[in-house]
């Protein structure tokens, strides 16, 4: 699937946003705060039904904001999901790099690389 670039998301999640406030300011008659946060709460899904459209076309662009822009949502967040999987896959990467796998390294009694074997101090060998 082609990766969407960020100007591509945002500008077209301003777009649904904005033009959802301007539809529920003009046809429904709310204040702007109202259609903004009316817009938002119906694209993310989370649906306070605190306002309801009145009229039938405002119902009705309701239905189409919801299939439209819940479908841009859903791409924004799939998009920032997968820019964070990828950069923790890269961090992960780079970790086992840094720091080895544990694979092809003698099995001496040294804690780390930079640690000289310890000679002479077994406990087992050691009498008490």
């Amino acid at each position: 699937m082609k990766k969407l670039s960020v100007f591509t998301i945002v500008y077209s999640l301003l777009g649904v946003v904005g033009s959802g406030t301007v539809f529920f300011r003009y046809i429904e008659g709310w204040s702007w705060l109202d259609s903004y946060f009316f817009t938002v709460v119906t694209i993310s899904t989370v649906g306070y039904g605190e306002l309801v459209p009145a009229t039938a076309a405002g119902k009705i662009g309701t239905t189409f904001l919801i299939f439209g822009g819940l479908g841009v949502f859903a791409v924004a967040i799939r998009e920032f999901a997968q820019y964070h999987m990828q950069k923790r896959e890269e961090h992960t990467e780079w970790l086992i790099g840094r720091l080895g796998n544990g694979r092809g390294q003698d099995d001496s009694s040294a804690a780390n690389a930079d640690d000289a074997p310890h000679q002479g101090t077994d406990p087992a060998s050691q009498s008490r």
